[in-house]
């Protein structure tokens, strides 16, 4: 019981900073906090995050504010069709005084990236960026380097019906933990948007209120929230239900391509705890895994031909499957 006492006062703790960082962000960006919740959660698992929607939803501000106020490094890559690996992860450059060849390291050595429109750069761009992501470490030459810890991508995209926009390969969608589809704000959100906005120099500036120390301490913090057997059974069984969905639903086979990889087990745990953890509780509930179990799954279940053609997207498949797996 000390222990768990011990583990709730730790939270409450590391917990304060985390409220300090929203208050930073929301202090510049007006609503969209399940968008800077989800970053929260991104930043505490160490995973990358996707946010989709239309052009002057904030998502640039957002995560560029986010950023300000954690004092580590950040760069910002705006993503096109012409945009090369070598301007992303960086290449070598050729001295002649000293007749050796040197290396000019790219954006992409950075605490926090933000991937600006990720969806417009080529192919070959995505795969640099995919190492990166990955392995967090990138080639250059004939030399491996280790990116900087933490090391966060925040991507923005547009939706693929935008002009010059492509969609992204599945093994890179993959390897961001969460995607989250950035909505309209409400009236009143956009009554105050425009009475904080609607001036030639509106004020953005901030300072920094998270160290990098006390981010990885809130990380620590978070893995040490208690998830139950039952709880991890019901995580598994969710993302079963993606690959075997006739199991829970016979209307869902006709509409699934392909589920979710065990990559998805992993991620939906790791951000139940932090949700939990942004609760100020030291264990996970099924309502922690259904808060973000969506963000975690939309872009990890492929559906079929059928389903596009009813206009039925991975999301509504997600929402369904929920729906019918037994909760614990």
């Amino acid at each position: 019981m000390s222990v768990q006492l011990d583990l709730e006062r730790e939270i409450q703790t590391r917990a304060e900073a985390m409220t300090r960082l929203t208050d930073a962000v929301t202090r510049v960006v007006v609503g969209q906090r399940t968008m800077v919740e989800r970053l929260l959660i991104g930043l505490l698992c160490n995973g990358h995050v996707l946010l989709e929607g239309v052009p002057g939803l904030a998502k640039t501000l957002t995560v560029s504010t986010l950023a300000g106020a954690i004092d580590g490094s950040f760069a910002r890559i705006q993503f096109t069709p012409d945009l090369l690996p070598a301007d992303l992860v960086g290449t070598l450059i050729y001295r002649p005084d000293t007749g050796q060849f040197a290396t000019r390291r790219g954006p992409i050595f950075a605490n926090i990236v933000l991937a600006d429109e990720i969806n417009r750069a080529p192919a070959k761009v995505q795969s640099a960026l995919l190492q990166a992501m990955q392995e967090r470490q990138v080639t250059i030459g004939e030399t491996t380097h280790r990116l900087d810890d933490p090391f966060l991508v925040l991507a923005t995209q547009n939706p693929i019906e935008q002009e010059g926009t492509y969609p992204l390969p599945e093994a890179q969608v993959d390897r961001f933990m969460l995607k989250v589809i950035v909505e309209y704000p409400t009236r009143e959100e956009e009554l105050e948007i425009v009475n904080r906005m609607a001036a030639s120099a509106p004020d953005l500036a901030g300072q920094p209120v998270l160290t990098l120390d006390a981010l990885r301490a809130a990380r620590a913090t978070v893995d040490r929230v208690y998830v139950d057997e039952k709880i991890k059974r019901y995580v598994v069984e969710v993302v079963h239900a993606t690959r075997r969905p006739g199991e829970v639903d016979d209307q869902l086979p006709r509409l699934i391509e392909f589920g979710a990889s065990p990559r998805a087990s992993i991620a939906l745990t790791m951000c139940a705890r932090a949700h939990a953890f942004l609760q100020g509780r030291g264990f996970v509930t099924p309502s922690d895994v259904k808060h973000i179990g969506l963000d975690v799954l939309r872009h990890r279940v492929l559906v079929s031909y059928e389903a596009e053609a009813e206009g039925i997207d991975s999301s509504w498949v997600v929402r369904r499957i929920f729906d019918r797996v037994p909760i614990p």
